[in-house]
């Protein structure tokens, strides 16, 4: 919400990423299908929390398309488009299967795969975190919310003994603590330059 706050204020997504976003709706369409009872019997709490998960991500997603340039704009359009494709696809395929234990296996492998590449999209500001020298463009509540969450389902699945679940998650637990990590180092260090004294030459 911070984010967008920033991002509405301002007119414009700046240097911000959309990439979370759409792997994040990505993962939040396929896990709520594989806890659905048609894929994975009592996990209904994940379609639950994936429901509304896709809704915020829809919402932001559709924020970020109204305030980015024209090339982000067109890049983040196609990405969606591709994202409810991939769903469709998978909806559809698992359907085929008539095996529930394979059809489990086959949504299980996509969830577990989605949600390694939603946590893995924060790299991306990782990457221009230590370029920059600079926490601006990675936002607190986002590492720590992700951090938090992975952590949470982390407990979830070793308590359910479901893998697709605590496997993916532990993954994430560690990106989101890296995220974390470099938040506060890399914050302290722009208030210790702040404090700095200015040296003024009189020469």
């Amino acid at each position: 919400i911070p984010t967008f706050r920033r991002i509405m204020r301002n007119g414009s997504t700046e240097m911000f990423s959309g990439l979370p976003y759409i792997y994040s709706l990505l993962n939040c369409l396929i896990c709520l299908w594989y806890g659905t009872p048609l894929i994975s019997a009592d996990n209904l709490l994940i379609t639950t929390v994936n429901s509304i998960g896709a809704v915020f991500q829809f919402v932001y997603i559709i924020l970020f398309l109204m305030y980015a340039e024209k090339a982000k704009k067109v890049r983040m359009f196609g990405l969606l488009l591709a994202v409810l494709g991939v769903f469709a696809i998978i909806l559809f395929g698992s359907l085929q299967i008539n095996d529930a234990l394979t059809r489990r296996f086959f949504v299980g492998f996509l969830s577990c795969a989605s949600l390694i590449s939603m946590f893995a999209s924060p790299l991306f500001i990782i990457k221009l975190v230590i370029q920059t020298k600079s926490v601006e463009f990675m936002p607190f509540y986002l590492s720590l919310s992700t951090f938090l969450m992975s952590t949470s389902f982390l407990l979830y699945g070793i308590f359910n003994n479901d893998a697709f679940i605590y496997v993916p998650n532990g993954i994430g637990t560690i990106l989101g603590l890296i995220q974390l990590i470099l938040y506060f180092y890399f914050e302290s260090k722009s208030r210790e330059n702040s404090r700095e004294p200015l040296i003024v030459s009189y020469a």
